[in-house]
């Protein structure tokens, strides 16, 4: 018994010298010259340079590209112009810039998204960039001129905010007011005072587009056109100007807000008028008229979610 253990001990010594052995061997040879990757040529190696193709996603070919794009169908276009991103094909722009009017909101997105990237073919004088600015202004089809507005803010060029927020401010289909309001939230601008005159659109649905870009951009100095919304007849546009003003931190709406909270018909505008003078409260200092509102909402209220939302928000006062 003890003649085995002692074999296996000296097996073990064996190997563990093997190993080290190894390991002093690989040290004394140097590190191993690092594999050049850097991009260079075209097709693929212009992408990814050396990596075998096993490490690499699959790149869609000019003509996958284009096959997709005729063929309409959603996951295929998807899949064709994802794994396309980089690839550069003058011939496959004709074929995918009218997928920018597509029926599928999810096409026309990745549409306008690989389209942007093209480093010809689509920003000059004429190509599709001035082409979809066009729709936008001479186009008698409400869809067409919809699509293009979307597209503008898809395509993340300064030079389209005019012309959205034009589209915002005069066109006669609430629609295309609907696609302009939400393309200036992706330029990350208010057209110069468009989505502040929006919030009085006629259309519910073009204020609340207005409300969604608003809570989006990087500044916006209107806060009492959105206050004015809590009065809207829409419980959508209500409820939606009341979370604006609370992500905004509008602490000069605290009475407006305020009013909201206790007099709404709709407890979801309540509820979420209690959360934002929490959010008033927090930032003014413990607001005594936030707390005594909410101190009474917190007891009184019919709605069981309002109560527990008035509740936190003194928690947060």
């Amino acid at each position: 018994m003890q003649a085995s253990k002692n074999l296996k001990l000296a097996a073990g010594c064996l190997v563990l010298a093997a190993a080290t052995l190894s390991v002093h061997d690989a040290r004394s040879a140097g590190p191993a010259a690092p594999r050049e990757v850097t991009p260079t040529g075209t097709g693929f190696a212009g992408v990814y340079g050396s990596l075998p193709a096993d490490q690499v996603e699959f790149l869609s070919s000019p003509d996958t590209i284009k096959s997709a794009a005729l063929s309409g169908a959603p996951t295929l276009v998807w899949e064709a112009l994802e794994h396309g991103e980089k690839v550069e094909c003058l011939d496959c722009i004709a074929t995918v810039a009218p997928l920018l009017y597509d029926a599928n909101a999810k096409t026309r997105e990745i549409a306008a998204w690989w389209l942007r990237r093209r480093i010809f073919g689509v920003f000059g004088a004429g190509e599709v960039y001035s082409q979809t600015l066009s729709t936008l202004q001479q186009s008698t089809n409400p869809v067409y001129r919809a699509d293009a507005a979307y597209a503008l803010g898809e395509f993340f060029l300064v030079q389209g905010i005019a012309p959205v927020a034009t589209a915002l401010m005069t066109d006669s289909d609430s629609g295309v007011r609907v696609a302009a309001a939400s393309a200036l939230g992706r330029l990350n601008d208010d057209g110069a005072g468009a989505l502040a005159s929006a919030l009085g659109d006629s259309s519910p649905a073009v204020a609340l587009a207005a409300l969604a870009s608003i809570s989006r951009i990087n500044s916006f100095s209107g806060a009492s056109s959105i206050a004015a919304l809590t009065g809207h007849s829409s419980i959508d546009v209500r409820r939606r100007a009341v979370e604006v003003l609370d992500a905004l931190a509008a602490t000069d709406s605290v009475d407006v807000v305020a009013a909201a909270a206790k007099n709404d018909t709709d407890a979801g505008v309540r509820a979420a008028a209690c959360h934002a003078l929490g959010t008033f409260g927090s930032a003014t200092s413990n607001d005594a008229s936030a707390m005594a509102v909410l101190q009474k909402l917190g007891a009184r209220d019919p709605d069981t979610f309002v109560r527990d939302q008035a509740q936190i928000a003194l928690q947060r006062l």
